[in-house]
């Protein structure tokens, strides 16, 4: 007789939960070099395989491109090491003399991860560096569409993190594509906290589990092309920007906007670098394809490119055309185009004057994608102030490709894939999470000097009232 699956997927999550709190129990008596030489192995091992695994993402999921996966592999396992290497995460943080203060960082314990099938390998090896390097452990659960290439990613940092002296346990993934099973981690009791990156369904259920989580918002990023900016150089950015796997990641550009005296500029450099502007037929039929009628996001279309998403819809491009635009004014539910689109397509905006710009970038954003991201190209240090102070995201981005300056990769942020959204957009952080978002903090604070004491009391007057007092009490 055969086992009910979703029996057995609640079973192995209720077992790796268990194998990984065992596991945390002697990561957290580790010393920062031996959580460092772990975290070392499984970079290494994991860039090693980089390649292989892009082209396994890439064959199941039908998302993206073997070349930019392989990069964000790369990008998952070398630069995060890099931006880790030196970061104090346990022990004595800090020593404060003069206010006689104490940070000592703890792991937060056992981590239950949700990995998106847009992403399915470079997010495993980039949650398994972070939570170890703050010696937690951490329990994977695959998307369904992404279950093989996620569990060997699993299975390469897994194996690289025991040779480095991890406990048994220390990364563990589910192995049953059923939603019983991811429900089952995150409830386990030994599940201390939930990270959880996928759609807004999975972020949700994360929050309501009970359990304290880290979870993320809809990118939806507007790029504002100012009059100050170099036009081509901006268009170029957002190609690479927009076109990078595809378009899965979600910090690309959602939509261009510019003002009226911009508009032929930009759409004549445009043109030139690969960018098509669909008219108004052609965009009627991909708006089609792109939402499903229940408003989801159809996954077809999700990593695909742009001649791909054109002959789909019944229309043909040429060979150099990259990225979709059409234009659009609105934004909301019935607006297709104003929405996030994890694909090579664009909506464009043309607005009559710069705080015209501004209030359309938070109607957008407000319909979808607060707390996320917002891209900027300007030379006018004003305008970026003016808009900085006002445009409600926690990645301001400026003359940068958004995607690849969202993650860290072309900016100074955190290198993350995991990007908070803040209370704005329903998350608990706004940080690009790092393992410093994945410990507590204990504060061992010494007294600075002694209370001082009451003086000059008449002691007859004390006892007096404590007479008054026990007389009232008889």
């Amino acid at each position: 007789m055969e086992l009910d699956k979703d029996l057995q997927a609640r079973q192995e999550a209720r077992c790796l939960a268990k194998m990984a709190c065992q596991a945390q129990k002697k990561l957290r008596q580790m010393s920062q070099q031996e959580l460092d030489r772990i975290t070392q192995a499984i970079a290494k091992a994991f860039s090693a395989a980089a390649g292989e695994l892009a082209q396994m993402a890439v064959e199941e999921t039908g998302f993206g491109n073997v070349p930019d996966k392989t990069e964000k592999n790369r990008f998952a396992s070398e630069t995060v090491l890099s931006a880790i290497e030196n970061m104090r995460t346990v022990g004595v943080l800090n020593e404060d003399p003069q206010e006689k203060l104490w940070q000592i960082g703890v792991p937060v314990g056992v981590i239950a991860a949700i990995v998106p099938s847009t992403n399915p390998t470079s997010t495993v090896c980039y949650k398994a560096m972070i939570a170890l390097k703050a010696g937690n452990s951490i329990v994977f659960s695959p998307h369904p569409k992404a279950i093989k290439c996620t569990l060997k990613a699993a299975q390469i940092v897994a194996q690289a993190a025991r040779q480095a002296g991890a406990p048994e346990g220390s990364i563990g993934c589910l192995t049953i594509p059923a939603l019983a099973g991811c429900q089952e981690l995150m409830s386990a009791p030994e599940v201390n906290l939930i990270l959880a990156t996928g759609g807004p369904g999975m972020v949700k259920a994360a929050y309501s589990s009970g359990k304290p989580a880290i979870g993320v918002g809809a990118g939806n990023g507007p790029a504002y092309i100012h009059r100050s900016a170099n036009v081509r150089q901006a268009l170029q950015d957002i190609l690479r920007s927009k076109t990078f796997d595809n378009g899965t990641v979600c910090a690309s550009e959602q939509s261009i906007i510019v003002e009226k005296d911009m508009e032929q500029q930009v759409k004549k450099e445009a043109a030139g670098l690969g960018y098509y502007f669909m008219d108004t037929q052609e965009a009627g039929a991909l708006a089609k394809l792109l939402f499903r009628p229940t408003g989801a996001l159809n996954p077809e279309i999700v990593g695909k490119s742009a001649a791909y998403l054109a002959e789909k819809a019944g229309f043909k491009v040429p060979d150099f055309v990259k990225v979709l635009v059409a234009r659009e004014q609105e934004a909301g539910p019935t607006r297709p185009y104003s929405m996030e689109k994890l694909c090579p397509v664009l909506a464009f905006f043309v607005m009559d004057s710069e705080d015209a710009v501004l209030d359309k970038a938070v109607e957008v954003l407000t319909h979808e994608g607060s707390g996320h991201t917002f891209a900027l190209h300007a030379q006018d240090e004003a305008v970026v102030r003016k808009f900085a102070l006002q445009i409600p995201v926690s990645r301001f981005l400026v003359n940068t490709p958004a995607a690849l300056g969202g993650i860290g990769a072309t900016t100074g942020l955190f290198p993350a894939l995991t990007l908070g959204c803040g209370a704005v957009g329903g998350s608990s952080s706004s940080n690009n999470i790092s393992p410093l978002d994945l410990i507590n903090i204990r504060r061992v604070a010494w007294g600075r000097e002694q209370p001082q004491q009451v003086s000059g009391v008449d002691p007859r007057l004390v006892e007096a009232l404590a007479a008054k007092i026990l007389e009232r009490l008889k």
